[in-house]
């Protein structure tokens, strides 16, 4: 069991040791994206799918709330937090819509969509994405494999190279802290 256990982590450990390696320039695109819209005024928005849900959530009460630093709070919605909407959506217009009928009701350019897909090829992310982007709302995607076809819808497309589910989230959810450092910093110093 132990072997098991210390197989998993140095696995995990490995996998974010390749995003370390590969994607810095890439979640740096996307942090430089997500501080021009907070500057002004805009709203950072998030979507995914059963864990991709949660790390939807979590990434918003970081902007909301603080990640590090006392701070007035920023502009953040998760898209997967209503049940009402989520339910009436689905029931009405089917769950590929859930994400994109909410991108149409609550942002407006300068915000930022952040669509979570561990395989990148998530319809309802998908279709959201499309919709931002008729709507001229910015998109950054946090995809796995090989990107899927987040990675040639999004303006940025941050994918981790693992076919492993949890691995994928565990190196979202660490990119998306790393995001939230570096969007917190640059504007508490005034950087771009």
């Amino acid at each position: 069991m132990q072997d098991e256990i210390r197989d998993s982590l140095e696995y995990g450990s490995q996998v974010l040791a390749k995003c370390a390696e590969k994607l810095p320039e890439r979640i740096a695109a996307a942090a430089r994206m997500i501080t021009a819209s907070l500057r002004c005024g805009g709203t950072i928005a998030f979507c995914g799918n059963g864990g991709s849900a949660s790390q939807a959530q979590h990434l918003a009460g970081e902007i909301v709330g603080r990640f590090l630093r006392e701070r007035p709070a920023y502009r953040a919605i998760a898209l997967t937090a209503d049940s009402a909407i989520l339910t009436s959506v689905a029931n009405d217009y089917g769950y590929d819509e859930v994400f994109a009928r909410q991108v149409e009701g609550l942002l407006k350019q300068n915000d930022v969509l952040v669509a979570l897909s561990t395989s990148g090829d998530s319809p309802n992310c998908l279709r959201a994405v499309e919709r931002a982007r008729e709507l001229q709302v910015k998109t950054i995607a946090l995809s796995g494999r090989e990107g899927g076809k987040l990675q040639e819808l999004a303006d940025h497309c941050i994918t981790v190279r693992c076919y492993d589910t949890p691995q994928i989230q565990e190196a979202h959810l660490a990119i998306g802290h790393a995001i939230c450092n570096v969007v917190e910093k640059a504007l508490a110093e005034g950087d771009e």
